[in-house]
């Protein structure tokens, strides 16, 4: 396949389309006056990372971000969804402000609505700052406010400009990823920490939506990650194990967001392990959002696992796979939409990340990528025509990045990266996207 048939004609008048980058992942966090994070730290850990790589240059955005809005605008994309990192804000994570970081973000969001572009904020994308990360980092509760005083900071100077903003990227991945199955930083693997972390997370995601309603910020959302349970057969304890991490990777951020509560299926296990009157914070997780964003890649085969809590193991099945071992399974995004609009209702949703790792080179058609997007953009078509209120769609990713414990290995980019030489290269999905995108 090299042409995207599901493109702009085919989708709402008002739908908008985009793609989406990180800072640790693109920015070169080690210059600009950034202060070290744990992903530092995590990938100077021997076995951590792929030849424990950093973004200490990554793909130097922070040097090449003109060029990089210039491919943005002229592949037809309405949105930019970017994030900043609070250690560039603040290398410490508290106190002094490194006014260069700011200056930064400034003048990106001025350059994005110079080229028509709205500038699609997330407040935190994984970079915690590595001083806060010695105080416990997402097990200890007063992070909450921590964040909410970087909210502040980095809002006050451009909150009067951005688009939308939401405070914190794939909390499934800052806590459970991170803290219980022990792949990304700080790289724990310890349940009272999981818990505390899946606390805490939604906590911080409360006090920065208080923080920017008290600025006068509006269109203010979620993004969380979700991942398609399948039972990995057809007995009673496979169908109980999906259902348990359905529980814990799909229902736990949404319920309590959304609805103020966790899933009772999911506190039989981690209650014992909860923060002390918890239950009083539910109020302040749940605050009012203008939208809600899913990140959807892959589906899992889950299976019963006679180990401790949450006694699953997880699978691969037969459908084709990416560059990063995951299922190709346009189905659990037409799920999901369906799902989320159960508990959202009329709020607007959008489809905040999709795409797929492929090793591509610039002189080797990516069809593959551009095979997965047009059926995840078919499967996002049907779920509107059947009433769910999907108002945009972003690819996952502009370019190819920093790719956290897999190094620069797996390509997810519409652009090819040489990390070497930086050059940029359009590949054949961002061509046939553009192509797809161009307006009347």
């Amino acid at each position: 396949m090299t042409d995207i048939t599901h493109g702009r004609a085919h989708f709402p008048q008002d739908f908008l389309f985009g793609v989406a980058t990180s800072a640790y992942q693109i920015e070169g966090h080690a210059q600009g006056g950034a202060g070290r994070t744990h992903w530092d730290d995590f990938a100077a850990t021997p076995g951590n990372v792929i030849r424990a790589e950093d973004g200490a240059r990554a793909c130097a955005h922070l040097e090449h971000w003109q060029a990089d809005l210039d491919l943005i605008r002229d592949g037809g994309f309405d949105i930019y969804r970017f994030s900043a990192s609070w250690a560039r804000v603040m290398p410490e994570g508290r106190g002094a402000v490194n006014d260069a970081g700011l200056d930064f973000y400034d003048r990106l969001v001025d350059g994005m609505l110079e080229r028509g572009l709205k500038p699609a904020l997330t407040l935190y994308h994984w970079e915690l700052p590595s001083p806060l990360a010695d105080l416990g980092g997402w097990r200890n509760r007063d992070i909450a406010g921590w964040f909410a005083d970087y909210t502040e900071i980095l809002c006050r100077r451009i909150g009067d400009r951005v688009w939308s903003t939401a405070p914190i990227n794939e909390p499934w991945c800052v806590a459970w990823l991170s803290h219980f199955l022990g792949h990304h930083a700080p790289g724990l693997r310890d349940i009272r920490a999981a818990a505390r972390a899946m606390h805490h997370v939604g906590l911080a995601h409360g006090r920065a939506m208080q923080v920017m309603r008290a600025l006068g910020m509006g269109n203010l959302g979620a993004v969380c990650n979700f991942e398609y349970a399948l039972p990995f057969s057809d007995s009673p304890d496979d169908h109980a194990a999906a259902q348990r991490y359905d529980g814990i990777y799909n229902r736990w951020f949404l319920g309590a967001m959304v609805k103020g509560d966790y899933p009772a299926d999911v506190l039989e296990g981690l209650a014992p392990h909860m923060p002390t009157g918890w239950q009083d914070d539910m109020a302040t997780i749940r605050q009012p959002l203008d939208w809600l964003g899913l990140n959807y890649y892959t589906c899992k085969r889950i299976a019963h696992a006679d180990q401790p809590w949450p006694h699953l193991s997880e699978h691969v099945g037969d459908l084709p796979l990416t560059q990063m071992g995951w299922e190709i399974c346009p189905e659990g995004l037409h799920h999901f939409l369906h799902f989320v609009q159960s508990y959202t209702g009329d709020l607007p949703l959008y489809v905040t990340e999709n795409g797929m790792a492929n090793p591509d080179s610039p002189d080797q058609p990516d069809e593959a990528r551009i095979a997965y997007l047009n059926d995840h953009l078919a499967a996002a078509h049907r779920a509107i025509a059947e009433g769910v209120p999907l108002k945009g769609y972003i690819v996952w990713s502009l370019m190819d990045n920093y790719e956290w414990a897999l190094g620069y290995e797996k390509r997810f980019g519409l652009v090819h990266v040489d990390f070497d030489s930086l050059k940029r290269s359009p590949k054949a999905s961002y061509h046939a996207l553009r192509a797809a995108l161009a307006r009347n």
